[in-house]
């Protein structure tokens, strides 16, 4: 296991740290490391704006759309007339 240190930390973040971390019931230094877990894991998420989107609103009534496949790759959009 690695060890980082962090310097420099503004005493009121460091007091949120603490409160959120005892309403969690864990201690400051696994908060941190939960919380780091999760913002780096969120950037695993797959598929682009498009079905970012459909799974944000789907849930919503009437709003239950099936994607089109993509038949062919993305391509920069062109403005030549």
């Amino acid at each position: 296991m690695a060890t980082i240190t962090i310097r420099n930390l503004d005493d009121d973040l460091k007091a949120m740290l603490r409160v959120v971390a005892a309403s969690h019931g864990r201690s400051m230094e696994e908060e941190a490391r939960v919380i780091i877990r999760e913002a780096l894991t969120k950037q695993d998420k797959k598929g682009g704006l498009g079905s970012r989107i459909h799974a944000r609103f789907s849930t919503v009534a009437g709003a239950d759309l099936e994607l089109p496949g993509r038949s062919s790759k993305v391509r920069a959009a062109s403005f030549d007339e």
